[in-house]
């Protein structure tokens, strides 16, 4: 006879244009949240997704979002593009969040880490704040912080987005953002050449 933990459940997420096969073994499944506003994903946001299927067993992608805060792209289409990027990945799943702290949200989806990327000083200042507070309303969820590579350290979607203007802008921001962003970023502005 089989126990629960010997016997592994299947678990099939669904994410338009493909399923996730996940083990149902939850005690040792490392899953991870990486968050973000995602206004547009970058070529840095890609890189993080990158590495953050490499390290967790199941990574989801969350648009955290502030109904403050203007975006440029609705939340769709941030979607959208987001799911673009990361198909050919089977443990990433995309979703969202609204009106939380990122440390409840990780624990809604059962996550016990939470994926940061850090570029400057003042990117670690913040993150290192933000990590004690996490850990203060959830000591359970660990912060694991990545650091990018030289070349793209410097990309955030604000970089990107303060691009666009000056004459030839369409090529500068091709090697900033994946293809298929690019093409939205395209629509988006085709009116500010």
């Amino acid at each position: 006879m089989h126990t629960h933990s010997q016997h592994f459940e299947k678990l099939m997420l669904f994410q338009p244009d493909k399923f996730i096969r996940i083990s149902r073994d939850y005690q040792h499944m490392k899953k991870g949240v990486y968050a973000g506003s995602f206004d547009p994903p970058t070529n840095g946001h890609l890189w993080m997704i990158e590495q953050g299927s490499k390290l967790f067993d199941l990574l989801v992608v969350a648009i955290g979002v502030n109904p403050d805060k203007e975006y440029t792209f609705p939340l769709v289409t941030r979607v959208e593009m987001l799911r673009k990027i990361t198909k050919q990945y089977r443990n990433i799943s995309v979703d969202t969040f609204e009106n939380q702290f990122l440390v409840n949200y990780a624990k809604s989806v059962e996550a016990c880490y939470i994926l940061r990327g850090i570029r400057s000083e003042g990117d670690y200042e913040y993150e290192r704040v933000m990590r004690y507070i996490n850990s203060d309303l959830d000591s359970n969820i660990l912060t694991v912080f990545l650091i990018p590579p030289r070349e793209i350290a410097e990309i955030s979607s604000s970089f990107v987005k303060s691009l666009v203007g000056p004459g030839g802008w369409e090529k500068t921001i091709k090697k900033y953002v994946p293809r298929s962003v690019y093409e939205k970023f395209l629509k988006q502005f085709k009116n500010r050449s």
